[in-house]
């Protein structure tokens, strides 16, 4: 049986279950939920980015399978790179790929390529998924790393979802999850200029718009790739705007506001 070891537990969050269980409890809020096609977390150390993180999910609809895009951050594997069985190792419990529905992804996909490598290392989706077990102890997920600038196959890729998921019939039990940061070390104004207009991109689900702000204001979103496949795909599945739930930056947490890293949690519907 093939096992994702968890490579960030005891460093981006608690590696142990007791002490993991206790600091989500204090991240994740009681509110209302609401159902959503897709949504957008930020995948720092909790210590950062883990109240944006706790008050998107407690105001989301977990459910029991969740495809996961993020960015690739290590340069390894495949551009488009899915794995399609196994389970991943959290302090929480092994998570199960959905096999399944990565396999009905990637055989009906022109970009995904069947790839471990691209996730040894990589934490952009592990980060997330102790805030999904946390609401669903029989989780299942597909992960998907990007490492590509292509916009128009990201876009192509993200609608490729949307489409299998709608043919198949499982859009509605099918979360859709990009792991992204915002501004990488700028000051905070600086950082809140070029994130907010990234956000208004998003929320408008105009992935053309956000390729276009990265690009021209140079902004050093991680994770631009994912959320332009998930608005892809969300769109194909009838997604209408997106809402900001919350925003923050690494400065309210080090009181540096001289070099900080954006954050946003996004629900999308």
């Amino acid at each position: 049986m093939l096992f994702r070891k968890a490579v960030v537990a005891g460093q981006f969050y608690p590696g142990a279950k007791e002490e993991l269980d206790k600091e989500l409890k204090t991240l994740i809020p009681v509110r209302a939920k609401k159902e959503a096609i897709a949504c957008m977390l930020p995948h720092a150390g909790y210590m950062y980015s883990g109240r944006v993180a706790g008050e998107t999910v407690a105001q989301t609809v977990i459910k029991d399978r969740a495809i996961i895009l993020g960015p690739n951050h290590t340069g390894y594997g495949k551009p488009f790179s899915i794995m399609t069985r196994g389970f991943w190792e959290t302090p929480l419990g092994p998570v199960e790929i959905d096999e399944p529905l990565a396999c009905g992804l990637l055989k009906n996909s022109k970009y995904l390529q069947d790839d471990r490598l691209a996730h040894e290392e990589e934490h952009s989706i592990e980060v997330e998924l102790p805030f999904l077990q946390y609401f669903r102890n029989n989780l299942r997920i597909v992960p998907v790393a990007f490492m590509s600038a292509d916009l128009k196959a990201l876009k192509a890729a993200g609608e490729e979802i949307g489409v299998y998921l709608s043919c198949a019939g499982i859009k509605e039990d099918v979360l859709i999850v990009a792991s992204s940061d915002m501004t990488h070390y700028e000051p905070l104004k600086d950082a809140e200029r070029k994130d907010m207009k990234a956000i208004n991109a998003i929320l408008a689900l105009d992935a053309d718009g956000l390729m276009d702000s990265v690009r021209k204001m140079e902004i050093s979103m991680c994770g631009f790739a994912p959320v332009i496949a998930m608005i892809s795909a969300a769109k194909v599945l009838g997604a209408k705007k997106g809402r900001l739930v919350k925003y923050m930056t690494s400065g309210e947490t080090t009181r540096d506001f001289q070099s900080v890293v954006g954050y946003a949690g996004i629900i999308i519907n």
